[in-house]
């Protein structure tokens, strides 16, 4: 029986001849990896920013969902911060995301217009 070779790309996490630990994405090592530098980078979006309620994949329970803010991760943090404040609710940002538990759409998208963001109430 013959074996075949695999052609995966090797998970590599330490070397001691580059210097430690190594970035699982670039596989550079974790001095000179770039890719949280193009992370950080503001995600181009539409200029609308959208508000939808969801429940898919949290066993139900409703989230506000804010997407499409032109802000780095820093600014994002802290818009989401001012909004779980004014709704009186817990939540998170990720991935570019801010999640608010609880059904909060009027508010959110009440505070988001005073700020001067053009807001489309999306879903249903």
């Amino acid at each position: 029986m013959a074996t075949m070779k695999c052609n995966q790309v090797s998970a590599l996490v330490y070397s001691t001849e580059a210097g430690g630990r190594m970035c699982p994405d670039c596989r550079a090592p974790m001095a000179q990896c770039r890719c949280k530098e193009t992370s950080a980078r503001i995600p181009a979006t539409d200029g609308i920013v959208r508000v939808s309620h969801e429940t898919k994949g949290r066993k139900g329970k409703g989230v506000t969902v804010v997407k499409g803010l032109a802000l780095d991760a820093a600014a994002l943090a802290a818009l989401g911060k001012q909004l779980k404040t004014a709704c009186g609710s817990g939540g998170t940002v990720k991935d570019g995301i801010i999640e608010i538990q609880g059904d909060h759409r009027g508010p959110v998208i009440a505070a988001l217009s005073k700020q001067g963001h053009t807001v489309k109430r999306a879903g249903g």
